[in-house]
């Protein structure tokens, strides 16, 4: 993990913690945007998703889109999209999934493993970064976006 430009950075126990600091986010973050998550696997990726996406008043089943590659969820009037990028061979098959479509002005987009998208996903609005540490996780942002420079404050 790259801590040299660490904006935010918490120390994760377990996986209520990291359920608790989804719904966190989940509070403070605009309705739209775009959200990148970095981690091994196992690291709690979609833990961190899971609960982000409930926390915004979505009631159903979040599953993972390991294989689906995108799940949407329509939560208070727009579209959570979370995407999982984990399976894609190359960055252009993003085209065919619609990228474009799903990055619209109204749309709230959190991708994990953005790295096997580079040169197609555009910059994010916020890096997470999720790394063992001892019995949990120490989590971190790395990049935010002016847009979203008060998350950082409010978390």
């Amino acid at each position: 993990m790259a801590n040299v430009n660490k904006l935010w950075s918490e120390w994760v126990p377990d996986e209520a913690a990291m359920t608790a600091l989804g719904a966190r986010l989940a509070k403070v973050f605009p309705e739209s945007g775009l959200i990148y998550l970095h981690g091994d696997l196992g690291a709690g990726k979609s833990t961190l998703v899971r609960s982000f996406i409930k926390a915004r008043g979505y009631s159903g089943h979040v599953k993972s889109p390991t294989y689906t590659i995108v799940e949407p969820y329509q939560v208070t009037g727009h579209t959570v999209y979370h995407l999982d990028l984990y399976r894609i061979a190359d960055p252009e098959e993003l085209e065919f999934i619609g990228i474009r479509d799903l990055l619209s002005e109204r749309s709230l987009v959190l991708v994990e493993w953005p790295d096997k998208g580079a040169g197609v996903l555009p910059t994010a609005d916020l890096d997470i970064y999720i790394a063992y540490s001892g019995q949990g996780r120490d989590v971190s942002i790395n990049h935010a976006s002016e847009a979203v420079m008060s998350v950082i404050k409010a978390l």
